[in-house]
């Protein structure tokens, strides 16, 4: 799954996916593909790992005016 986003919108949006729980993983890239973070979401991450990987989505809301978010969720159980 893919979102298109502005800069102001990363943060929040990436926030939001970390809170739904079922996201495996996210990479935000630029409008021209090039990923600039993955990131693993685990129960890791979301407790005192989260705040690097803030000031990092922040500093690249700076770089670029448009991403891409791609997640990579958990697979669904039949």
């Amino acid at each position: 799954m893919e979102f298109k986003i502005k800069e102001q919108e990363l943060l929040a949006k990436i926030e939001e996916l970390i809170k739904e729980g079922n996201a495996r993983r996210i990479i935000i890239k630029d409008d021209k593909g090039r990923t600039y973070i993955e990131i693993p979401v685990t129960v890791g991450v979301i407790g005192t790992l989260f705040a690097p990987v803030v000031a990092a989505i922040g500093a690249l809301a700076g770089v670029a005016a448009n991403f891409t978010i791609e997640v990579i969720r958990t697979q669904d159980e039949n």
